[in-house]
């Protein structure tokens, strides 16, 4: 049997690196006691995967990681002593039993949902240059590849963008620079926009530089194609 478990990235968790992730869980899943499969040879580990490595720094709300048992194991106590091994910042959301022909997580990957807080100067000039980018048909730019750098036009790969600037709280504080992007971007093995390369092209489409810690990067849902239409990953073939 499999279990897929859904985890948060947060705070001091964004800081690990998807090696060191791959790691941590290793040892987690040992804290656990649950029948975990292990792979077979001179050096045996944990049949475990990932859905999509997050890059360093960002958070994430929606982390799925796909393990191999070999034993029987309900979802509640799948859900108990998994919870109990893993970090305040590093929460259990939800978990899943799927069946061993369920397809590996990192073939489904269609798209990821992200909130992007902007704020400092220039934010509120990345509101124009979302809607110039809106309106091109083609926007090429410098994607980085397993076999290097390489131009791609990104603007097919960003399915859904939106702004929305800071409240009227936020203002009465006087951050008054506060801009927030929702983005569904593509997120497949030959197809991918990172948010990291969006904010770098908005920002050129208005001649300015936002420092990365003014952009704080967020994925919200993974999300799969499923009759057409996309859901949720973690929802995907539910009827067994």
């Amino acid at each position: 049997m499999r279990m897929l478990f859904e985890f948060a990235k947060l705070r001091r968790a964004r800081y690990i690196s998807h090696l060191d992730l791959q790691r941590f869980m290793q040892r987690a899943l040992r804290r656990t006691g649950l029948p975990v499969g292990y792979t077979q040879g001179f050096n045996p580990h944990a049949q475990l995967a990932f859905a999509s490595a997050l890059a360093m720094g960002q958070e994430s709300r929606c982390e799925l990681l796909d393990v191999k048992l070999a034993g029987p194991v309900s979802e509640a106590e799948a859900f108990s002593r998994m919870a109990a091994a893993l970090p305040p910042d590093m929460p259990l959301l939800r978990v899943r039993e799927v069946l061993d022909t369920h397809p590996s997580l990192m073939a489904l990957v269609y798209a990821a949902d992200y909130h992007i807080a902007l704020s400092g100067p220039g934010a509120r000039g990345i509101e124009g240059a979302l809607a110039a980018f809106l309106s091109e048909t083609s926007h090429i730019a410098m994607r980085r590849t397993k076999s290097g750098e390489k131009p791609t036009d990104i603007r097919p790969l960003a399915l859904e963008l939106s702004a929305q600037r800071g409240s009227a709280d936020e203002a009465k504080a006087g951050e008054t620079d506060r801009l927030y992007l929702s983005a569904r971007l593509m997120l497949t093995e030959r197809a991918t926009l990172k948010p990291e390369l969006l904010l770098g092209e908005l920002a050129k489409l208005v001649g300015s530089d936002i420092p990365p810690p003014a952009a704080a990067i967020t994925r919200q849902r993974l999300l799969a194609m499923e009759g057409g239409g996309l859901i949720d990953l973690f929802d995907y073939d539910r009827a067994f």
